[in-house]
């Protein structure tokens, strides 16, 4: 059963934490991750672009003139596409992107995910958060004091609207409750820092 320091927000230990060997020492799996990440990123995809084919376009069903006699070329229709406001050949349309994953495979992928960074040392635990003010100078000294220097995420166990507006003009450090935790999230920060609780919600969700 792996354990793991846990810190005060101001830096300081603040003892021990025996996490799960089920959610936090499981075996690596890339392929899951990998396949999860891909997931999430073609989820995100909007595939909204659409243009109108000559057939759309509306009007353009009279002939513009005669077949022969005029010294004009010959014309069917005014949208056809190379006339001005004319349907667009070969016109992009709509398209799901949207990828499907199993629950199993998310659930192993989320857990490999956790597991290798608990493993790397790149997970930080605190006692608890909360700012008094909802100021950025706040959670700047909790960044700085737990040294979070490169991009990391911090996973609540509830949606703390102070703590949220204190971090959301810090650059390298964004905030989120535990119930949106994703493997895209936790493998794309340097760092992900955990509350107590939120370690706790984990271990209850996904270590059954």
């Amino acid at each position: 059963m792996p354990s793991i320091k846990v810190y005060k927000m101001d830096g300081t230990e603040a003892g021990t934490l025996k996490l799960s060997d089920k959610v936090f020492g499981a075996e690596y799996r890339e392929e899951l991750i990998h396949q999860a990440v891909v997931t999430r990123l073609a989820n995100d995809r909007q595939g909204t672009k659409s243009t109108l084919t000559r057939t759309e376009v509306r009007g353009g069903g009279r002939k513009p003139w005669r077949q022969k006699g005029t010294g004009n070329a010959r014309q069917g229709s005014i949208r056809a596409p190379q006339w001005i406001k004319g349907g667009v050949v070969f016109a992009p349309k709509s398209r799901d992107f949207s990828k499907d994953m199993n629950k199993k495979a998310k659930v192993a992928a989320l857990i490999s995910a956790l597991s290798k960074k608990v493993a790397d040392g790149e997970v930080v635990v605190i006692d608890n958060l909360a700012v008094k003010e909802g100021k950025t100078r706040e959670m700047a000294a909790f960044q700085k004091a737990l040294k979070l220097d490169k991009s990391s995420i911090v996973y609540m166990d509830t949606a703390d609207e102070k703590v949220i507006l204190a971090a959301r003009n810090l650059e390298n450090l964004s905030t989120l409750p535990v119930e949106q935790i994703s493997v895209y999230e936790v493998v794309a920060n340097a760092k992900v820092v955990l509350t107590k609780a939120a370690v706790k919600k984990i271990e209850e969700a996904y270590g059954e």
